[in-house]
């Protein structure tokens, strides 16, 4: 099992940079009271900034490099505290930008020469040759180099896990994004399915009501083909809307096949039987998608569910599907009053129509027909 590297916490980063500073300040309290006062203050100048590395390493580095420079001025000897410098070189390329690192590894590079001279100096002058300083300013120049090369992995990387937990709080964003909009297209998608299977039901049912209730009167027996459409009609739409319903309530609810092209006489045929009169024009199409077949099926379903509520009595409905190219082409047409019908706003039966054929990249055109009446035609690509 994969396990985490372990890190410290903004508290941990703290107290180990407090405990850094006083191991580092422990050999200074004997210089400060037995050895040599000023080489401990200055020992205390050259560590005690450490504290505050990562809050403000360019600051403290300056402090450190101030406290170094002065060094050479005042002995020629090594100290203790030159450890804090490596450190300061650390904590600016960990925490501060490239310029920064790069001015600080540069200054530490200069430093280490001017070291070098000066504790040679302090070992004794014939010791001043170009191999020593050389051999000198390479050493301490490593401890430069290491502890630059260090800080800067150390700040590539941080950056490099920065940009993943970015990037992985990205994709989770439009992860919700994606699935708010999927959730919101399938809503819309039961909201036609819905409103196609209600809207075709009823209206079926409504028509031929009013038909049996207009003939009652004057033959009382023609209310029995119309009760028994009625009935049909209204058992199929309660079926419909159980299998939607149940494909809600449960993904392993049964289903139907959804209407495909095949059904289309059935659904004319059924227009035919409450009442209106449907001229078709059927074309043998070729193999195609089931949501290309449904889309089609609805538009027909929905176009007739229209020409019942707007076109009026009597009104003559045709229908025509077939191929042109590389699209279906549907068309229903009637010569009733629909143009000119009352519209309150609320119907969605045509804005349907529009989802359903742009889900396709189809295209819809609807409006009052020349000679009167209203046509539904949609070409809808294979």
């Amino acid at each position: 099992m994969h396990r985490q590297p372990w890190r410290l916490g903004p508290r941990g980063e703290r107290w180990f940079d407090v405990t850094l500073t006083v191991v580092l300040l422990l050999p200074v309290l004997p210089y400060l009271f037995f050895v040599d006062a000023v080489d401990g203050v200055l020992m205390l100048l050259q560590i005690s900034p450490l504290v505050a590395r990562r809050r403000h390493p360019v600051a403290v580095f300056a402090a450190v490099a101030a406290a170094t420079a002065v060094q050479p001025l005042l002995n020629d000897h090594p100290l203790w505290s030159q450890f804090a410098f490596p450190v300061a070189v650390y904590s600016v390329a960990r925490y501060a930008g490239p310029r920064w690192a790069v001015a600080a590894l540069g200054t530490g590079l200069l430093g280490a020469g001017i070291a070098a001279v000066d504790w040679l100096h302090g070992f004794g002058a014939n010791l001043l040759t170009v191999e020593n300083i050389t051999a000198y300013s390479v050493t301490i120049g490593l401890f430069v180099v290491v502890a630059w090369t260090l800080g800067t992995l150390g700040r590539t990387r941080q950056a490099y896990v920065d940009a993943l937990v970015e990037r992985g709080e990205r994709l989770e964003r439009e992860s919700v994004q994606q699935a708010a909009l999927a959730a919101i297209e399938e809503r819309h998608r039961i909201a036609r399915e819905m409103h196609d299977v209600v809207a075709h039901g009823l209206t079926t049912i409504v028509v031929q009501a009013e038909g049996a209730r207009a003939a009652a009167v004057h033959d009382p027996a023609v209310t029995g083909p119309a009760l028994g459409t009625i009935a049909s009609t209204g058992r199929e739409a309660i079926a419909e809307l159980r299998r939607m319903l149940g494909l809600l309530r449960a993904e392993e609810a049964p289903t139907v096949p959804q209407p495909r092209l095949a059904d289309l006489p059935a659904l004319l045929d059924e227009a035919r039987a409450a009442g209106m009169p449907v001229e078709a024009r059927l074309a043998p199409v070729p193999a195609v998608s089931d949501g290309v077949a449904l889309t089609t099926y609805r538009i027909v379903q929905e176009a007739l569910s229209n020409v019942r509520k707007h076109a009026g009595p009597g009104a003559r409905a045709a229908v025509a599907v077939g191929v042109d190219g590389d699209a279906i082409v549907v068309e229903v047409s009637d010569d009733g009053r629909g143009a000119a019908a009352h519209d309150d706003g609320r119907g969605l039966g045509l804005a349907g129509m529009r989802e359903r054929v742009a889900a396709h990249d189809g295209t819809l055109v609807t409006g009052p027909a020349p000679g009167g009446g209203f046509t539904v035609c949609a070409r809808i690509p294979l």
